[in-house]
This record gives structure tokens, C-alpha cells and sequence, in this order.
């Protein structure tokens, strides 16, 4: 496995008890107080999945996750919240969070929720021919890059996976309950928000005129399209 995980987290006896779990599920964790030294890890070494708490000192989780995405880093990020309110779910996957645990919360469900993440990147592996295009789109998926006409789109790990699986079954309408199996591993339809979350984020970045989507459509009472 020896998959790098940078956790977040300032306080100290959760963050040691989940590096402890975490290590003896085989990765490699490396730990950060407070947002601003987690942005200064982030840049300079390699992880492969980053576990940020919302409620940091220096600098919050959304302030991190949005620099980290902005710098156009796509490691995906699992974001811990003591906060239950829906909108705050909300603004951190449009801020490019791949998924979130509400506090207090077992360790085994955090344990599966990285299991998850990382199952679902890319193969390090992928043959370099591995390209889909779409219109105007393409999509490395062994660089794990995508561009439109030409410029770099920066997507999160999540928006990334889901992209793919919408090119990889293009012309078919995905139900959010499929979306959410398929791309996210849930199962229930206790989560469908997340599903339009990222959708919306996906036509910000992709579509021409994202208020009149031409790649990914909505098909009314049953899910979403690509049509590109």
C-alpha cells in the first residue's frame, strides 16, 4: 500500500489517535497543526489523499482546500467538520473537497471513506495512450490532466473521477443514485445533494455557458446525461 496521507487536524489527541489507525492500516502519515503549515506541506511533498478539519488556526480548512486547488493540485481531499449544517458540506465540495466526515465519528468510517478515495484515482500504471476526448475537451488519464481547448482545467480528484465515468458512458443518463455507488462507493440516496454539487462544479469549469449546459445534461426526474 505505503500510500502518503497528510492529515490536518490541531487537535492533538485526535490526530494522533487517527495517525495511529491510519499507520496501522499500512499508509504513511505525515501531520500539519494548522492550515497554513498544511498549504506549505501540500505544495512541497508528494501525498496522495489529505485529510483537512474544517476548524483550523492561521488559516481554516476552506481557505486550505482552496489554495491547494487553486495551486492546480488534484490529491483528493476528505474533509472532517464538527459543523452538521448542510451548507457548510456544500461550500466545501464547491471548494473542491471530495468528501466530508461529520465529528464525532468512528474511525472505521473515516478509515473507509480514504479506502475509497484512493481506489477511485486513476491507475499510476495507465497505459500513456489512456486519452479521452470530448469536443473540445480532453482528458489525460494517466496525467490525470484535462484540458479545454488547450488551457489546463483544474478539477479536484472527486470532479475528476466523476468526468470520467460521465465520458466512459456518454450517451447513457446516470441516475444520482448510480453516480453516487458508482463514483462515490454510497449507497442510499442519502447523499444525491453531493451528486449536484459536483455536477454544477464540473459545468462551471467545462461549459461554455454553464446556464445552458451543452456536455452534461440534465435529464428531469431520472439524472444527468454527457452528451458531449
Amino acid at each position: 500500500m505505503n500510500e502518503r496521507i497528510l492529515l490536518v487536524e490541531d487537535e492533538e489527541g485526535l490526530r494522533m489517535t487517527l495517525s495511529d489507525r491510519l499507520q496501522r492500516e499500512g499508509y504513511v502519515v505525515n501531520c500539519a497543526h494548522d492550515g497554513i503549515e498544511a498549504v506549505d506541506m501540500a505544495q512541497r511533498l508528494p501525498f496522495d489523499l489529505i485529510i483537512l478539519d474544517l476548524m483550523l488556526p492561521r488559516r481554516n480548512g476552506f481557505d486550505v482546500c482552496r489554495e491547494i486547488r487553486h495551486s492546480g493540485k488534484n490529491i483528493p481531499i476528505l474533509m472532517l467538520t464538527a459543523r452538521s449544517e448542510t451548507v457548510d458540506k456544500i461550500v466545501g465540495l464547491k471548494l473542491g473537497a471530495d468528501d466530508y466526515v461529520t465529528k464525532p465519528f468512528e474511525m472505521a468510517e473515516v478509515v473507509a471513506r480514504v479506502e475509497a478515495l484512493l481506489r477511485r484515482l486513476p491507475s499510476k500504471t495507465a497505459d500513456s495512450r489512456d486519452v479521452l476526448h470530448a469536443g473540445p475537451i480532453r482528458v489525460d488519464l494517466r496525467g490525470t490532466e484535462v484540458t479545454r481547448d488547450g488551457r489546463v482545467v483544474n478539477l479536484s480528484a472527486r470532479e475528476f473521477q466523476l468526468l470520467r465515468y460521465f465520458l466512459e458512458n456518454r450517451g447513457t443518463t446516470l441516475s444520482r443514485d448510480q453516480l453516487l455507488q458508482t463514483v462515490w462507493g454510497y449507497g442510499g440516496t442519502t447523499f444525491t445533494r453531493t451528486v449536484d454539487v459536483h455536477v454544477a462544479s464540473l459545468r462551471q469549469k467545462l461549459e461554455k455557458d454553464p446556464q445552458q449546459p451543452e456536455l452534461i445534461l440534465t435529464v428531469k426526474g431520472m439524472g444527468y446525461k454527457f452528451a458531449g
